[in-house]
Formats: C-alpha cells, sequence, structure tokens
C-alpha cells in the first residue's frame, strides 16, 4: 500500500526535547497544518468547521528504526523497565506511525498555501508529516471508564518552575505561558535524576537551559538564535 503523506504541521517544537509526551498537555502551543499542492482542494475540507476536534495520524520521522524491537524502555517507568511496543506509544514501532488528538482551533484560508488548520494541543516536531485527518467523534472516542495499564499506576504530575523575571522578561509575552507549561511537566526523561546536570531545549527562536533541584525546574539561562 502507498500511503502518501498529505500535509506537513508547523510549531515551534524545534527539537523532540521539550514536545509534550502526550496530545493534549501543551494546549497553549499554536501549530499549522499545511496541506500538500494536491490536497488543497477546499472540498476535502468541507464540514470539518464544525468539529472541535481531529485526529492525526502522522509519522515518527525523527525515530525510525531498522530493526523489530520488541519491547521498549517507558520513560514514565522511569527507563529501566521493560514493556511489551505494542502497550507502550513508543515511537520505536515497526511502522513509526502516530496518532494524537487536537483542538481545531480555526479553518484558515491562506493565499500561499490554501486552507490550512491552526490547531492547540500537538505532541508533533516541527516539519512532522501528516497522513491522515480524521474527526474526534466524542459518542465513539471517548470512553471514561477505561482501564489504562501501567499508565494508571504512573500518576502525571507537574514541577514547580523557578523562573528568574530577567531571563523570564527575554521571551515575548505570546510564549512566555507555554515555556513555562513545557517545564511544568518536566521535559527530562523520568530516570534522569542529576541535580548537577544543564538540560537544554529549543523552543521557537529560543534556548531555554535549566536545572532540576528537590522537585523544582530552575531556569539558569535564556538566549535568542540569531
Amino acid at each position: 500500500m502507498d500511503i502518501k503523506i498529505i500535509a506537513y504541521i508547523y510549531n515551534d517544537y524545534n527539537a523532540k526535547f521539550g514536545i509534550p509526551r502526550q496530545s493534549g498537555i501543551g494546549k497553549g502551543v499554536l501549530s499549522e497544518i499545511v496541506f500538500e499542492k494536491e490536497y488543497r482542494n477546499p472540498d476535502a475540507l468541507r464540514g470539518i468547521e464544525d468539529y472541535s476536534h481531529l485526529w492525526l495520524i502522522w509519522q515518527f520521522s525523527k525515530s525510525v528504526v531498522a530493526n523489530f524491537r520488541p519491547t521498549v524502555r517507558p520513560p514514565r517507568l522511569g527507563g529501566n523497565k521493560r514493556m511489551g511496543v505494542f502497550a507502550t506509544r513508543s515511537p520505536f514501532r515497526p511502522n513509526p506511525i502516530g496518532l494524537s488528538c487536537v483542538e481545531l482551533v480555526e479553518v484558515k484560508k491562506t493565499f500561499d498555501n490554501g486552507t490550512v488548520l491552526i490547531v492547540s494541543g500537538a505532541d508533533l516536531q516541527n516539519g512532522t508529516p501528516i497522513y491522515d485527518i480524521k474527526p474526534y467523534l466524542a459518542y465513539a472516542d471517548a470512553h471514561p471508564d477505561a482501564v489504562c495499564g501501567f499508565a494508571d499506576d504512573v500518576a502525571p504530575y507537574r514541577m514547580k518552575v523557578d523562573f528568574p523575571d530577567k531571563l523570564l522578561q527575554k521571551i515575548a509575552p505570546s510564549k512566555r505561558e507555554d515555556v513555562v507549561e513545557i517545564l511544568a511537566n518536566d521535559p527530562r526523561p523520568s530516570y534522569h535524576k542529576d541535580e548537577k546536570r544543564e538540560y537544554g531545549f529549543s523552543f521557537g527562536e529560543y534556548e531555554i537551559k535549566f536545572r532540576s533541584d528537590s522537585g523544582c525546574i530552575r531556569v539558569t539561562d535564556v538566549s535568542q538564535k540569531l
């Protein structure tokens, strides 16, 4: 079967480090879905504005592996316990396909790229290829009583963020809340416990560096790429 790329997504997630581990977490970050020329017929999107959420089917384009691995080490389990690849959402899969639910913010008509979709809550890296888009149907897709395996045993957590005002002021006001949210969700692998280690991630035009200290993320530097 020949699977075609229908669109690419564009946002401020320049690298894998710092991207939310699941869709719907970084709700403040907007992404733009730009269709390939072959699929820019506006009729293909007729009625999509009536939905609030969409499913994206996409490629883990930065995590393609040559050999099949039956088990992986989920980061939320500390990186030491192995689970079956099909019992996880690991990007290292026989077919590197991702599935994400995003909120549709706007259906925008542009001069250069035709109709584009503005979405929030995406967990896709900038430039990720998209294979398909389907509407989210609450009556069929939502299962509040679902049992979620080991994910139920790993409670979500948030870190306190110490962001010195002189560093925060270096970031555009429209992006400050997004950066703080990324830090609060702790972008480090769960098995990293070294409080002396300095980490960094790229978001838009900014490079953010930080350390972890007793359950708190402390920002150490902010620089702007030229």
